[in-house]
């Protein structure tokens, strides 16, 4: 241990549309809260972010906004972003008094943001209280998560279906040889269940309900069990409250859509696939991880529709920040597969 070891501490960071994950350094997982900051602007005083704030959505007044800062994978609005993260941050210190800040962070990052994102990316963990930044590609941390020896020559394809965006990445030797990104994600899907909601039963529901449905009765299969779900809203044409039922199958309709275009995506990127990493795949399958690998049936019509043994990795949730946990323990063995933009004083 260095004499800075006493002092500072390493983070990563997994900076996602829909959460905030953040491990330390020989402690593990301390933070996993919405990506979400609630701010009253007539103080421009942060009134809540995380956990407390998403509590907000929906049941504000206008004076105080409830924003997510990042879309897609991108920081949308900077500052918000920045303040979000300097609380979370803020929050792992408080764990830990001993402790003055933060030495090293290591963020993952969509793989094909543009070198300005990149940048915005690094520079809200910078101004948030980091000296040093590092990013990683999420495909790269996600593979690391998931226990594969990304480093060996063989095709890894990964499939990260998160809040914002959707990474497919065939991963090898310590790199990302093909790669495509989908803004079809958590969030779209939460946007074609408000449409159908509104088109089908003429009720206005929230993105909490819309999430509260996928998750509870959201599947690509039919299913032994009828699920249905009570759901409450605003009436289309009365403007009145209205509770009606959904049932799985109605919602499966809405799915369907979503993974066809996955589906498509992914065997896009298998096309582009050199020939030797192909035949991999149909050895080594592929790894499913994020919050969309938990929608019921999803590993199984992958697995018919491309032909490819289709597996969901350990706690898909936390896949990627698990993997970044690996590099900010073992930082001096995975130094090399992380990106470096800018060192600030003092350079610990």
């Amino acid at each position: 241990m260095s004499f800075f070891d006493k002092f500072f501490d390493d983070v990563g960071i997994d900076l996602g549309t829909a959460n905030c994950l953040i491990w330390v350094k020989n402690k593990g997982l301390l933070i996993n809260e919405p990506s979400v900051a609630a701010i009253n602007t007539k103080t421009n005083q942060i009134l809540a972010v995380g956990n407390e704030a998403k509590k907000m959505l929906g049941r504000t007044p206008p004076h105080i906004h409830v924003i997510r800062p990042l879309v897609g994978g991108v920081i949308s609005d900077f500052e918000m972003t920045r303040e979000m993260l300097r609380q979370f941050l803020h929050n792992v210190q408080e764990k830990d008094l001993k402790k003055f800040g933060f030495r090293k962070a290591v963020l993952s990052i969509p793989n094909n943001l543009t070198e300005v994102e990149r940048k915005s990316v690094e520079d809200s963990a910078l101004s948030s209280g980091c000296s040093k930044v590092f990013l990683v590609e999420s495909p790269i941390a996600a593979a690391l998560g998931a226990g594969i020896e990304i480093e060996q020559p063989h095709a890894n394809l990964i499939v990260d279906i998160g809040g914002g965006t959707t990474d497919i990445a065939v991963v090898s030797m310590s790199g990302i040889v093909v790669s495509k990104t989908l803004k079809t994600a958590g969030d779209k899907i939460n946007e074609e269940i408000i449409r159908f909601i509104r088109d089908e039963f003429k009720l206005i529901i929230g993105d909490l309900t819309a999430e509260s449905i996928k998750i509870n009765i959201g599947s690509v299969l039919p299913l032994d069990e009828r699920l249905e779900m009570k759901v409450r809203g605003r009436d289309l044409t009365t403007g009145l409250p209205r509770e009606i039922i959904v049932r799985n199958s109605q919602i499966r309709i809405v799915l369907s859509k979503i993974l066809k275009n996955i589906i498509e995506a992914i065997i896009e990127t298998i096309e582009e696939t050199p020939p030797e990493l192909v035949g991999d795949m149909l050895d080594r399958g592929i790894f499913l991880c994020g919050g969309g690998a938990l929608i019921r049936g999803l590993d199984e019509v992958l697995r018919k529709e491309i032909g490819v043994e289709t597996r969901i990795v350990e706690e898909p949730l936390t896949c990627v920040i698990r993997g970044i946990g690996k590099i900010i323990d073992n930082f001096e063995n995975y130094k090399g597969i992380l990106e470096s933009f800018k060192i600030t004083p003092p350079n610990l």
